[in-house]
């Protein structure tokens, strides 16, 4: 079974804020049985399977990663809808390029189509800033791989890039972000035009750049929640 069952299964639980024991104790099993089985060491029988989808009320495909919806919708990669207004400039070759690029594009539509209810200006202001810096990092460390002049085309100087001044940047903006996000959530006109905003309303409301927005979630807290996990130490070879 893949990876993606036991980190799903683990990620349900605690969405739901549910401790292991009592969810271990609703499904039947033992808590070191569930715990084998949201680290990936032991794989469950399909009747857990079926049980774990009903308790998280979510379908089999998503519980085992075939799919990011939770009532069971597969989508591929050609339907993701690209909003890109150049269509005409639309990568060649890399199959994974492009999906990658349709689900940056769609997400950064949806939080730009959030950003716009809100309407404020700093705020709009200080998150396209903190993308940018983001942008121009990934740009100018592949173009530097030219070995070319890049005094000619960026204006800050190599030294300055390599010890961290757009990264210094990056942090401010994100500061500036959550300060103006705080002082949004002191005022009750601002909270109103996001109620209610959970996964329902996002579905319906930016039906074509839902799933981009959940593929993104998904994969990025999968990505992030393994790095974080204690990486178990592989058994040493005993010396002949």
């Amino acid at each position: 079974m893949s990876n993606d069952f036991s980190r799903t299964l683990s990620l349900l639980r605690k969405e739901r804020n549910i401790s292991q024991r009592a969810a271990a104790a609703d499904l039947g099993i033992s808590q070191a049985l569930l715990s084998h089985y949201e680290k990936g060491i032991r794989e469950p029988g399909l009747a857990f399977v079926v049980r774990a989808c009903d308790y998280y009320q979510v379908s089999a495909d998503y519980l085992l990663g075939r799919t990011m919806s939770k009532d069971g919708t597969v989508i591929s990669a050609e339907e993701l809808y690209d909003v890109s207004e150049h269509k005409d400039n639309a990568l060649r070759g890399s199959v994974m390029a492009q999906l990658n690029k349709k689900l940056m594009v769609n997400t950064l539509s949806l939080i730009y189509g959030i950003l716009g209810r809100l309407g404020d200006r700093e705020l709009i202001l200080a998150v396209s800033n903190y993308f940018s810096c983001a942008l121009y990092t990934v740009f100018r460390s592949i173009y530097s791989v030219n070995k070319h002049n890049l005094s000619a085309f960026f204006a800050l100087e190599e030294g300055a890039f390599r010890g961290g001044a757009v990264d210094a940047a990056m942090m401010w903006d994100k500061t500036a972000i959550t300060l103006e996000l705080e002082k949004l959530a002191r005022d009750k006109s601002a909270a109103d035009k996001l109620e209610p905003l959970d996964q329902k309303a996002l579905q319906r409301e930016y039906p074509a750049l839902y799933q981009s927005l959940l593929q993104i979630l998904h994969n990025t807290g999968g990505r992030v929640n393994q790095r974080l996990a204690p990486q178990e130490k592989k058994p040493e070879k005993k010396k002949k």
